[in-house]
This record gives C-alpha cells, sequence and structure tokens, in this order.
C-alpha cells in the first residue's frame, strides 16, 4: 500500500511540473502582441487554454482534466499563484495572461469573422452575444453551456467558425475542446474561457483596476460569490501551493536533500 501510494505521489508531482513546464512565458507587451498576431491564422484547431491555481489543482485530482491540459497547443498563465508556482521550480512567468483580459483582446483580433459562442445562460449569453457582435464578430453559433458535448460538436461541424470561444467552466470546457479538435477538420481557434461570457454579459463585473493590478481579483470576486467561490479561494489557493511544496520535495534537488547529500 506504501508503494502504491508513493508511485501515485510521485506521479502528481511529474505531471503537475509538466504542467507548468508547458505553460509559455509572454515576457512583455511586444510578445503579447505577437502571440495576438500568430493566433489569428492558426493552420488547423488549435486550443488555447489558462492555467490558474484552480485548474492546476483540479489536474491533480482528476487525470483527465490533466491530461486535456496538457493537449491543449497553447497554455497561458493566469494569476498570481502559478506565478509564485512557476517561481518556485526556477521557471520564467511573463505577463499574467488572464483570460478575461486576453479572451476580448482576441475576439476584436477576429473581427469580420466567424465565431462560436458556448457557455452560461440567457440573459447573460444574448448579452455577451450582442456586445461581440457589436465589436465585429459574426456569430454563427450561439448556445448555452449545459447541453451534452455532442450539441457543441454537431453546431461548430455545421457552422464552421473560425473561433469559439468555451465559456461553461472546467473541466468540461477542456474536454470539449479537445474533442472538437478531433472532429473539425477546418482551421478554427479554440479557447476554453472560464467565466469570460458572465464577465461580457454582465453577470459579473470585474474588480477595481488597482486591484487586477496586483494580483487581488480573486478577493474582489470573493466577495461578490462568496459561496461559490470560498471553498476554491479559502482552501484551494493553500491546496495549490501544497502541491509545489510536493513537487519541489519529490524532485531532484528534493531527493537529495531527503538523503543527506551536499
Amino acid at each position: 500500500m506504501t508503494g502504491t501510494l508513493e508511485r501515485t505521489l510521485a506521479a502528481r508531482t511529474r505531471d503537475f511540473l509538466e504542467l507548468h513546464e508547458r505553460i509559455r512565458c509572454i515576457e512583455d507587451e511586444q510578445a503579447r502582441d505577437a502571440l495576438l498576431e500568430e493566433l489569428q491564422h492558426p493552420s488547423r484547431p488549435y486550443i488555447v487554454s489558462f492555467v490558474n491555481a484552480h485548474a492546476a489543482n483540479l489536474g491533480w485530482d482528476t487525470p483527465s482534466m490533466l491530461e486535456s491540459l496538457l493537449r491543449s497547443d497553447l497554455l497561458l498563465r493566469d494569476g498570481i499563484g502559478v506565478k509564485l508556482g512557476l517561481k518556485a521550480f526556477g521557471r520564467p512567468h511573463g505577463l499574467n495572461m488572464n483570460g478575461t483580459d486576453f479572451i476580448p483582446k482576441i475576439a476584436r483580433a477576429y473581427k469580420g469573422r466567424r465565431a462560436a459562442l458556448f457557455g452560461t445562460r440567457a440573459p447573460w449569453l444574448e448579452t455577451a452575444r450582442q456586445k461581440l457582435e457589436a465589436e465585429g464578430l459574426v456569430v454563427t453559433a450561439c448556445h448555452e453551456g449545459f447541453s451534452p458535448p455532442e450539441t457543441y460538436l454537431r453546431l461548430a461541424t455545421e457552422t464552421k467558425p473560425e473561433l469559439i470561444i468555451l465559456a461553461m467552466g472546467m473541466p468540461k470546457q477542456e474536454d470539449i475542446a479537445v474533442r472538437l479538435r478531433e472532429q473539425l477538420s477546418h482551421p478554427v481557434l479554440i479557447v476554453n474561457g472560464g467565466a469570460i461570457l458572465d464577465f461580457l454579459g454582465g453577470k459579473v463585473t470585474r474588480a477595481p483596476e488597482l486591484m487586477r493590478n496586483t494580483g487581488l481579483e480573486w478577493v474582489y470576486r470573493l466577495y461578490l460569490e462568496p459561496k461559490r467561490l470560498a471553498r476554491r479561494y479559502l482552501l484551494g489557493i493553500p491546496v495549490f501551493f501544497s502541491h509545489v511544496a510536493m513537487t519541489r520535495l519529490a524532485g531532484p534537488r528534493g531527493a537529495r536533500d531527503r538523503q543527506g547529500a551536499p
């Protein structure tokens, strides 16, 4: 039993480290703009996902979630927790590329092009659609985020959008993103957007700019939605850092320390 637990822990720490190593560091605004240009020209179905502390915790506990994240074509850092985790692993962290700020930039870059919005529910979905259409997106498919995966696969196949925004929460959106990539054959950017349509639709408001710039937007969101987010933030953040600590101890340096090596 002890051996099985040790092997399980070893696998989890290895995968947790791989997840952080796969995050692409966007060093500055120039690199961000270059990435935005790159994402406008996918040659095939291409998945963009965002890694925050909650996503990393889900990946630790749920192998299917981790697999979906690692099958993304591009992983971006979201939040101060992962920034500190990357620092602990000696990795560059770059800009905070949270989806709430970056996905609207992607949407504006796709002005005049076909898009599908899958997530949240009425009336916020329709409000988000109207806002994005006013900024130039041509929304050819729009559906709430509580249907079976086959619904989104069918809609995407029928309408052939150039941009798909999935905003149905983890891990459902990450699973559907992989299924979409496997089924679709035309070039399309598939973005795992979390609560982005809730923000655009007015269901959730953004924190004041000072809180966003200092990495404290999570405090504002906790204030707005304490019942839904208390477990994620008040328990999830310490759990995330415990995973960082275990991963560091399980690595080569940790092994040398346990053996008393210099």
